[in-house]
């Protein structure tokens, strides 16, 4: 038979129990469990043959009832879809059949150290089921090991039938199964355990900084750092509350969602940090946690390009554009993560607090900018002053809006 031909029956056992309410993850132990289980049958089958074969008719019995209960345990698995049942019924049935092969050839020598296979339990329990409950299995093994060694003689006396040289024989297949076997666990269990990091990782990098994501995972405390200088964004889609009145939640989530992945895709092209999203406002900053000289002028880019995408969204009522108000604010700022649940890498200063109210006291389809901001920036954009503003806690200000790069915006005029 080719190897293609076993290919299909083979994929189709390791899909024995499956669920399609399955997490991938628990597809996955499924499958791995099946597929283990599934190497320990030929051991099975050939040791009662050579057992029957060479007059060994009671212990050829174990290795057989073994494959036979496992079958059994498939089946009931296929119907129940437990795989707690099924790693419970595995385990068990590799724990105990060693011993018992071991009382019925009458030793550890006699039995070509047979009672190793029942070392795959605890290995087993660690691969598909918990720490805590491995040891359960490992002192279970032990116990056997105690008890069946100085038993077996006394459940049979005789000597086994079974020549030398096939002795020596199923001792190197014992112990080589048995290292197989248990080399192919660990590999699963460290692959299980990349994965799972790996899946960490990226939700972490999904909602943190590379950075301050690997930081939090060498450093479990409160990450705090000082900023000199950096800039701080804050953008917000104008009249969207009456907007999300008249549309439905899929529909307000849709839009929101094209239109914020439009700006995460500006954020990385720009190589600044998206901080967080506020219902319909969205936050960036850039000098942080990475300094950078340019960073005004990376969120002024940003910005005039987020201009452009709003433009592009038409309100799904009616005719239309949407627009947004942006404020851009720049100076010292403190940055971090605090907690220990829904981590956030936020920030706090004056410096956001002025971006806030940029955009809060702006004007829609404008991006106000702060003094601090358009000293770094005048040089290579046109602003136009709008004087003196009263803003919210902090008296009145002269604030400047942005037009675009200076040349553009001299040509344009």
């Amino acid at each position: 038979m080719s190897l293609g031909a076993l290919r299909r029956p083979l994929l189709l056992a390791t899909r024995i129990g499956n669920d399609p309410g399955d997490r991938p993850e628990e597809r996955l132990r499924k499958a791995l469990l099946v597929t283990v289980s599934l190497m320990v049958v030929p051991p099975g089958i050939i040791w009662g043959i050579l057992y029957w074969v060479f007059g060994e008719r009671i212990p050829a019995l174990f290795p057989w009832g073994f494959v036979v209960l496992l079958a059994v345990s498939f089946w009931i698995f296929s119907v129940t879809r437990s795989f707690r049942f099924l790693r419970n019924a595995e385990l068990t049935l590799i724990l105990v059949t060693p011993f018992l092969l071991l009382l019925s050839l009458g030793g550890l020598v006699p039995s070509s150290g047979v009672i190793l296979w029942s070392f795959l339990a605890p290995l087993g329990a660690i691969a598909f089921d918990s720490t805590r409950r491995a040891w359960i299995w490992f002192a279970a093994f032990l116990v056997l090991l105690v008890v069946g060694i100085p038993l077996a003689p006394l459940v049979r006396e005789s000597s086994v039938a079974l020549p030398p040289d096939l002795l020596r024989a199923f001792a190197a297949l014992n112990i080589g199964g048995v290292a197989f076997i248990a080399f192919t666990l660990l590999a699963l269990f460290a692959r299980q355990r990349e994965a799972a990091r790996q899946r960490v990782e990226d939700l972490l990098l999904n909602i943190l900084p590379d950075e301050i994501a690997h930081r939090l995972q060498e450093e479990p405390h409160a990450i705090a750092d000082h900023f000199d200088s950096a800039s701080i964004l804050f953008a917000d889609v104008v009249d969207f509350t009456p907007l999300s009145s008249r549309l439905a939640p899929v529909e307000i989530v849709g839009l929101l969602d094209r239109l914020f992945t439009e700006f995460d895709e500006l954020a990385d092209r720009y190589g600044v940090e998206k901080i967080k999203t506020i219902g319909d406002c969205y936050m960036v900053a850039a000098g942080v946690p990475s300094p950078r000289p340019d960073h005004a002028q990376a969120l002024v880019r940003m910005a005039l390009e987020m201009q452009e995408c709003i433009a592009r969204f038409a309100r799904a009522d009616g005719p239309g554009a949407l627009e947004l108000r942006i404020g851009i604010g720049s100076g010292p700022v403190v940055a971090g993560v605090i907690g220990r649940r829904r981590f956030l890498y936020d920030l706090w200063g004056d410096a956001v607090n002025m971006a806030s109210r940029m955009e809060s006291h702006g004007s829609p389809g404008k991006i106000q900018i702060t003094r601090t901001t358009w000293e770094l920036v005048r040089d290579e954009f046109a602003c136009e002053t709008r004087g003196m503003v009263d803003v919210k806690g902090k008296g009145r200000i002269e604030t400047w809006y942005l037009h675009g790069p200076r040349l553009e915006a001299e040509e344009r005029r």
